[in-house]
C-alpha cells in the first residue's frame, strides 16, 4: 500500500468550489491498492461527485406517505449506510417468497430517507442523484415530489433534483423500493440500495453525462490514435462561447498529449466535440500489463474552468476473426473466462469497492483472464478493478426479453425499458478497456423457443448497442433445450460473435456448416474443462470459453451440488427440492475465496503458472454413495486426514502438465505415472489409507516441484489472518480475515466443524460470516459460525473513525485468539 498523502478538495468551477468548500469543509486522502483508486472520506471523488451513502434512515415494510418531507421517521426507523441490501439481514427459510431461485431469502418492500441541506450558493446549479443501482422497482421522491421510477435493478440512472430543492434550506430525499413481487429473478437480487449513490452538481453549462466516449482507433507499439468524444450541454437561454481543452495524462501523471478547440454553443442545445490525439511509444493495455491513461477534460469560459471530468481508459485494439481468433493488440489470445453473478457472498448484494475489488483479485488469482457479469450490468467500481487489476470482460446486458423465466422478471418492462437500460450499460460503461464485448441477452426464450420477431428482437438490440459503440462485437448466449441446433442459425446471424452455452459440442460441424461464424463459449459444465480447452486451443474459430460458474454464488440453489442417498434428496436444481442448498457450488472458488480443485485444473490447462495440484477425492459414506448433479465435480480436498479410513483404498487426483509425476506416501513411493495430453494431463491414484505424510512430485527434465499432504492432528487452537492488515477509516473498507482450525502444529484440521464466536473492540464492525457450507442457513450476519472443512470468513468493515480494530476468536476447547486490524 502506498503511503497515504492529504489533499485538500481543489474545484475547477470556482464558484462550484468555493460552495462546497464552505459548506462541507471535507478533505480526502487518495490511496492505491493495486492501483485501484479509493477515497478515504469516500464522501468526495471529483468537483462534481459527492458520494452520497451516510446517514440514510430506513424501514422495511409498506408505508403509504413515507416520500413526503415531513413524514415522522425518527423513532422507529434505524439508520444505515449504503451499500445496503436487507435481504441479507433476513433469516434463510424454506417459506420465503424468493424461493430456490433467490436462494431462500427474503425480499419485500422498504423505504430509505435522508435529509441534507442544500446551500443557497447551489441555486445557479444543476444538482442531480445518480443511483449506481437500486433493486428493485424505485420511486424517488424529493420533498414530497416523485421525480423518478426505475424498474430494472441493475442498470444505472440520474434524476435532476433542481426545480425540486429548497436552496439554503433542509430537503428530505425518499426512496422506496419494491422487490416484493416474487419470483422476480433466477439468482440470488439482493434487496435496497446496494450500490453507491451519488450527489452530482454542475454548472448549466456542462459535460453531460457519460458524455466523453474515448476509443483508440489504431494502436501500435510505435504510437496510438486516441479520439476523444465529448457532448457539451448549454442550458442557459444564451448563446454561450467555450473552450475544450483536453489532455491525455498517463499513468505517472505526465501529460502525453493536449488538444484545444473553441467553440460556440446555442441556447438550450448541445454539441459534440471530437478531438485527435496521437501518444508515441504508448504504454498498451493488456491482463497482464494493464496500463490505464487518463482523459483530462475541462470545459472553459475564458480563463475559468467552469467543469471537467476524468476518465479512466487503456490503449489497446481488440479483433475478431475466424482465422485467427480473437487478438488483443495484434497478439492471439485465448479467452479462459467464468461466469460471475453480481453478489458478495455473506455480504449479500453490496457492492463495496474492496469486495469488488477482491472478487477480481480472485479470479485473477485462479488464472481467469476473462469474466462474464452474468446475466446483468456489474457495478462500477468492479469494472474499475477489472481495468486496474486487468481482467477482460463480457458484459451482458438482460436474462431475459419479453418471454418470462420467472412470472415477474424483465418480461414485464422489456417494451418500455429496454432501448433505456441497454443504453444505460453501453453509455456508461464504454470507456473501460477490459470490456471487449457487450452481451444482449442469455438462454432468451424467444430464441430457444423460436418465437416470431425473435430475430427481429435480436437484430434491434444489437443495432442499438452498434450505434452506441461500434467498436466492440455484440454477442448473445443462446442454447436449445431438446431442438435441432441448426435451427438456430437466424438467430446467430445478426451478431457479431455467437454466444454458446452447454453446446460447444457442435462448433466443428457448426464451422462446416457456417464457416464465417466466429464461436465462444459463454457457458460450459466445470467438468468439461479439458474438453473445452482443447475445443479453444485447436480452432481458431473458437475464441473462448466460460465456465458455469468461476466463482460459488447465492440463489439457484443447489446448483452444482452433490448429495448424499437416501438422506438427501436428489434432482437437478430445477427440481425445487433443495432446501437448506441456499446458494449455487458450482464455482471453481467457494464463497470464502477458496480454489476448489477444478480450479487448479483448470490454471494448468491454461497458464503456466500453476505446475502440480493433488486433492483426495471424498470417500462414499457408510450408507450409500455421493451421486452428482450437472454441474458438479467430484468433492476432493486437500487433504490426508481420513479417520475410521485406516486400510480403505483412497483415490488421490494429481494435475500436471510436467512429463510425469510419482506420488510417495510416507516417503515410500506409491507410483509413478507418465502425463500428457493423451491423459489430460491428469492421472488418479489408489492408495490404501495410513495417517502420515503424502507427497506428489512433479518431474520436467531437470525441475522438480512437489505438493505434500499432512496428517492433521486434535484441534487445537484457531489462526486468524487479515488479508489487509491496514484499512480505511471511510466507513466502507475492508478486511476479509480468513479462519482456520489447526493442530498444535498449526496443520489445518480438515474435518473440524467447531463453531466459533467472533466479536470486534474498537472503529469496525462485523460485516458478514461464511463458511462456504451453502447448506448452512446460518444467518450471514451472525456473529458466530461454524467452520466447515475447517475454514471459514470474517469480514471486517470500518466505521468513520481511525484506530485499532481487535478481532477475537474463541470455541469451546480450542485457545482464544484475536488481530489487530489499522483504520486509519
Amino acid at each position: 500500500m502506498k503511503k497515504l498523502i492529504p489533499i485538500t478538495l481543489l474545484f475547477f468551477a470556482v464558484s462550484l468550489g468555493s460552495v462546497l468548500a464552505n459548506n462541507l469543509k471535507d478533505t480526502i486522502d487518495n490511496y492505491q491498492e493495486n492501483d485501484v483508486t479509493v477515497t478515504q472520506d469516500h464522501r468526495l471523488l471529483t468537483g462534481r461527485r459527492l458520494l452520497f451513502d451516510n446517514d440514510w434512515k430506513f424501514k422495511l415494510g409498506h408505508f403509504p406517505g413515507a416520500g413526503a418531507k415531513r413524514f415522522a421517521d425518527e423513532k422507529t426507523w434505524r439508520e444505515v449506510d449504503l451499500p445496503h441490501d436487507w435481504s441479507i439481514e433476513g433469516l434463510i427459510k424454506q417459506e420465503n417468497s424468493t424461493g430456490y431461485d433467490g436462494g431462500f431469502f427474503p425480499a419485500g418492500e422498504g423505504w430509505y430517507r435522508k435529509t441534507f441541506h442544500v446551500p443557497s450558493d447551489w441555486g445557479s446549479k444543476r444538482v442531480s442523484i445518480y443511483f449506481e443501482g437500486v433493486y428493485m422497482n424505485s420511486k424517488v421522491y424529493v420533498n414530497g415530489n416523485l421525480v423518478g421510477t426505475h424498474p430494472y435493478g441493475y442498470t444505472s440512472f440520474r434524476y435532476d433534483l433542481t426545480p425540486y430543492l429548497y436552496f439554503g434550506k433542509r430537503n428530505t430525499i425518499a426512496v422506496y423500493v419494491n422487490n416484493s413481487e416474487q419470483e422476480n429473478c433466477r439468482w440470488y437480487s439482493g434487496s435496497g440500495i446496494y450500490r453507491h449513490v451519488w450527489l452530482e452538481l454542475t454548472n448549466r453549462v456542462h459535460i453531460d453525462q457519460w458524455g466523453v466516449s474515448i476509443t483508440t482507433p489504431e494502436v501500435s507499439q510505435k504510437a496510438a490514435t486516441i479520439q476523444v468524444k465529448s457532448l457539451i450541454k448549454n442550458e442557459t437561454d444564451t448563446i454561450q462561447f467555450i473552450t475544450v481543452l483536453t489532455k491525455i495524462v498517463d499513468k505517472n501523471k505526465i501529460n502525453v498529449s493536449t488538444g484545444q478547440l473553441n467553440l460556440q454553443i446555442e441556447a438550450q442545445s448541445q454539441r459534440e466535440v471530437v478531438q485527435n490525439f496521437i501518444v508515441k511509444k504508448p504504454c498498451l493495455w493488456t491482463p497482464d500489463t494493464p496500463n490505464l491513461y487518463n482523459a483530462e477534460v475541462d470545459v472553459l469560459m475564458g480563463d475559468e474552468v467552469i467543469d471537467q471530468t476524468d476518465n479512466k481508459f487503456g490503449i489497446r485494439s481488440i479483433k475478431y476473426s475466424v482465422e485467427n481468433g480473437f487478438e488483443l493488440n495484434g497478439t492471439k489470445l485465448l479467452l479462459n473466462g467464468g461466469c460471475v453473478h453480481h453478489d458478495n457472498g455473506c455480504l449479500g448484494a453490496k457492492a463495496y469497492d474492496r469486495a469488488e475489488v477482491r472478487k477480481v483479485e480472485l479470479l485473477k488469482g485462479a488464472g481467469f483472464n476473462a469474466v462474464r457479469t452474468s446475466h446483468n450490468p456489474p457495478s462500477e467500481a468492479f469494472l474499475n478493478a477489472c481495468d486496474s487489476l486487468g481482467l477482460l470482460v463480457l458484459e451482458e446486458a438482460f436474462d431475459g426479453w419479453k418471454n418470462p423465466k420467472t412470472p415477474y422478471d424483465y418480461s414485464m418492462y422489456f417494451d418500455d425499458w429496454a432501448q433505456q437500460d441497454l443504453e444505460s450499460m453501453v453509455l456508461r460503461d464504454k470507456n473501460h478497456p477490459s470490456v471487449i464485448m457487450w452481451s444482449i441477452g442469455n438462454e432468451v426464450f424467444e430464441t430457444i423457443w423460436l418465437d416470431p420477431g425473435s430475430v427481429e428482437r435480436i437484430e434491434k438490440l444489437a443495432n442499438i448497442v452498434r450505434q452506441l459503440d461500434p467498436s466492440r462485437p455484440v454477442t448473445c448466449a443462446i442454447t436449445t433445450w431438446g431442438k435441432e441446433w441448426n435451427l438456430f442459425d437466424s438467430s446467430f446471424k445478426p451478431l457479431d460473435i455467437g454466444g454458446y452455452n452447454y453446446q460447444l459440442h457442435n462448433a466443428i460441424s457448426d464451422h462446416k456448416r457456417v464457416p464465417e461464424r466466429i464461436i465462444l463459449g459463454t457457458e460450459s459444465y466445470p467438468k468439461e474443462a479439458f474438453k473445452m480447452w482443447n475445443l479453444v486451443k485447436n480452432n481458431n474459430y473458437i475464441i473462448g470459453d466460460f465456465v458455469w460458474t468461476a466463482m460459488d454464488y447465492l440463489g439457484e440453489s443447489g446448483i452444482g451440488r452433490y448429495y448424499y442417498y437416501p438422506q438427501e434428496k436428489g434432482g437437478e436444481h430445477g427440481a425445487k427440492n433443495s432446501f437448506p442448498f441456499h446458494g449455487g457450488y458450482s464455482g471453481d472458488i467457494d464463497m470464502t475465496g477458496w480454489r476448489k480443485p477444478i480450479s487448479h485444473y483448470r490454471n494448468i490447462l491454461y497458464n503456466d503458472t500453476e505446475k502440480l495440484y493433488m486433492a483426495v477425492r471424498e470417500p462414499n459414506p457408510i450408507d450409500g454413495e455421493i451421486r452428482l448433479t450437472d454441474w458438479a465435480v467430484w468433492p476432493a480436498w486437500e487433504s490426508w486426514t481420513w479417520p475410521r479410513h485406516e486400510g480403505d483404498s483412497l483415490e488421490v487426483d494429481v494435475y500436471s502438465k510436467c512429463t510425469g509425476v510419482q506420488l510417495y506416501l510416507n516417503n515410500k513411493l506409491i507410483g509413478e505415472r507418465k502425463m500428457s495430453l493423451d491423459n489430460e494431463y491428469k492421472t488418479t491414484f489408489t492408495v490404501p489409507y495410513s495417517p502420515g505424510e503424502l507427497k506428489a512430485i512433479g518431474i520436467d527434465g531437470e525441475k522438480h516441484y512437489e505438493q505434500v499432504l499432512q496428517t492433521s492432528g486434535e484441534a487445537t487452537s484457531i489462526r486468524l489472518t487479515a488479508d489487509r492488515s491496514t484499512i480505511l477509516a471511510n466507513n466502507q473498507d475492508l478486511s476479509f480475515v480468513r479462519v482456520e482450525v489447526t493442530d498444535k502444529f498449526g496443520n489445518i484440521q480438515p474435518n473440524a466443524n467447531n463453531q466459533l464466536t467472533f466479536n470486534v473492540e474498537g472503529p469496525g464492525i462485523i460485516a458478514g460470516t461464511d463458511n462456504a457450507n451453502l447448506r448452512d442457513v446460518t444467518p450471514y450476519f451472525s456473529e458466530t459460525r461454524k467452520v466447515w472443512h475447517g475454514k471459514a470468513l470474517v469480514v471486517i468493515k470500518s466505521t468513520g473513525n481511525p484506530g485499532q480494530i481487535i478481532l477475537k476468536a474463541s470455541s469451546p476447547g480450542l485457545q482464544d485468539v484475536s488481530l489487530i486490524i489499522n483504520s486509519q
